[in-house]
């Protein structure tokens, strides 16, 4: 059990005051624009391009959500530079690229463990980051509403009316409970994940383009372990290998993947990153049982690189 494990998931609504032009996948800019109003907002040093070697780095907001690094009594990843971010934007998954005034646009944030805590940021920078403006052309916008979202049972509630703070959304913050309670409905002997969004995953030193259960399975366990540990401050003691041998014995019956290539230009690094992966449809057979709260996990957190944009987004049936 993750009994420390929680999972904030809120819905932001962006009204254009002026046109809004974006690219049809609209996480890389909506994260983008996002970090930059971050660290301009609360870096007190921001000539430096990252937070290596920064004396504030340990108290500081954009350091701990952005450029999250392992401490130095880390039992893990103590090699690592950084470590899986606490955050995931979601785009909407239209492929709209022009807003007019007057147009609205939703796009869900996910908050794991610790970062909960942050949610005023996230609404004080969108807002910020409306009024210089977004897109070609910087059209500008007004965050109008910020709602908590059960990320299972898609129950909300306002927590920002596009005024003020109106509540805190604890209520529907996911814990283990929802997810085990979320795996009951799924068939024991058979599911189809249909990957969403762009999803890389990486085995035997390569990408695949259509992944093995196991190999689904042993991103999962990567992914949830380590946000549990740094985001939730707790080692998750299970038996990892004796799960992807398990694994190993489940069946691809069916599959319907594609690759879709997309890249982005990283400020922050200075070069273009390229962040294509899979999307379509994977059916699995087997005695699946053992696995569905691992697959509702990471329906939730996202799956393989680059989720911080919304890349790795399935849904399970």
């Amino acid at each position: 059990m993750l009994d420390k494990l929680k999972i904030g998931a809120y819905r932001f609504t962006l009204e254009a005051r002026e046109p809004v032009r974006l690219p049809p996948y609209k996480g890389s800019t909506l994260r983008g624009g996002f970090g930059h109003v971050f660290k301009r907002t609360v870096c007190f040093q921001p000539g430096i391009r990252t937070c290596t070697g920064c004396l504030l780095r340990e108290k500081c907001a954009y350091a701990y959500l952005f450029e999250t690094a392992p401490p130095p009594d880390s039992e893990v990843l103590r090699k690592n530079e950084a470590v899986p971010l606490p955050f995931v934007i979601e785009p909407p998954l239209d492929r709209r690229t022009e807003y007019k005034p007057g147009d609205r646009l939703d796009f869900g944030l996910l908050l794991i463990g610790r970062a909960i805590e942050y949610l005023p940021y996230f609404i004080v920078v969108f807002g910020e980051l409306g009024k210089l403006g977004i897109g070609t052309g910087r059209g500008k916008y007004v965050l109008r509403e910020v709602a908590a979202r059960q990320p299972l049972s898609g129950a909300e509630a306002v927590v920002y009316d596009g005024a003020e703070v109106v509540g805190d959304g604890e209520a529907l913050i996911a814990d283990w409970a929802a997810v085990a309670e979320a795996a009951m409905s799924l068939r024991a002997d058979g599911v189809e994940v249909n990957f969403l969004t762009p999803t890389r995953l990486k085995h035997g030193g390569r990408y695949v383009e259509c992944p093995d259960f196991h190999v689904l399975v042993r991103a999962i366990l990567r992914r949830v372990s380590s946000l549990y540990y740094f985001h939730c401050g707790r080692r998750w003691e299970t038996d990892y290998r004796g799960i992807i041998e398990r694994a190993q014995d489940i069946e691809t019956i069916e599959a319907h993947t594609r690759w879709v290539d997309w890249k982005r230009y990283s400020r922050r690094q200075g070069q273009r990153m390229n962040l294509g992966g899979f999307v379509g449809q994977v059916s699995y057979r087997g005695d699946l049982e053992p696995f569905l709260p691992l697959l509702v996990l990471g329906q939730l957190v996202h799956v393989g690189k680059a989720c911080v944009f919304g890349n790795g987004r399935y849904k399970v049936k």
